[in-house]
């Protein structure tokens, strides 16, 4: 097995996670910068107004399109002639934070131990996540949970408006790192868009796989772990 230049990640479910997710408790805190609110909605209110606006765009998430929290955000307010005393990428922070804390339970278990292999090894790294958050929002998530890291770009799917299995974002990553597919690996924790996509674009897909799925006939190839530490005996036996 030829030793990766690059290893990419995805994101939710693969090196971090978010198990207690509640954006109710994040458009609370928001609503403590509003500062004006003529129509005298509510927390409760808004957070049902933006799932709704979301679920609306269900369809064209199914076809590959991936809107971004910012535009949720900005719709949402707008329309209902709220104005905040912050930022809108800030308010996406502080929405963030708060419906889903900073904490140690957000790491997958040993990512940060495979992450420094990497380093160790002189293997590059990045990520390009399926995701509606801003990539700024999601770098400074990942920073601030795993500070180490040493991942050279994070791709989020809504700054270019398509999502994984397009062949598309992951040739981007491709561009990004200067790097031919057969020379990176690519681990996530979706068959199909993980998977897929990474096969499409000729990577190593490495399926991070708590649920162990079967495998079928006529799928693409692709290595299965459940465990970091795996993915650093694979490094080890790689040449």
């Amino acid at each position: 097995m030829k030793r990766p230049a690059m290893i990419l990640f995805d994101y939710g479910g693969t090196i971090l996670q978010e198990p207690d997710i509640d954006f109710l408790r994040g458009e609370r805190a928001v609503f403590e910068h509003v500062a004006s609110n003529p129509r005298g909605l509510t927390p409760e209110e808004m957070s049902r107004f933006e799932t709704q606006l979301y679920r609306s765009w269900e369809t064209a998430r199914g076809m590959g399109f991936e809107p971004g929290e910012l535009q949720l955000l900005r719709f949402k307010y707008e329309y209902n002639e709220i104005e905040l005393d912050v930022s809108l990428a800030e308010a996406e922070n502080i929405l963030w934070d708060n419906a889903s804390p900073l904490s140690e339970k957000c790491r997958t278990p040993h990512i940060a131990e495979a992450l420094a292999a990497l380093r160790s090894a002189g293997i590059r790294s990045g990520v390009v996540s399926n995701i509606s958050w801003s990539a700024a929002a999601l770098k400074r998530r990942i920073d601030l949970l795993l500070p180490d890291n040493e991942f050279e770009f994070v791709i989020a799917s809504c700054a270019y408006g398509v999502r994984k299995p397009d062949v598309r974002l992951f040739e981007m990553a491709l561009r990004k790192a200067r790097l031919s597919a057969d020379q990176v690996w690519f681990c996530g924790d979706t068959f199909e868009t993980d998977v897929v996509g990474a096969a499409s674009a000729g990577m190593l897909p490495i399926l991070f796989d708590k649920k162990k799925r079967m495998r079928n006939a006529g799928e693409p190839e692709y290595l299965s772990i459940y465990d970091w530490r795996q993915l650093i005996e694979l490094l080890e036996q790689s040449e």
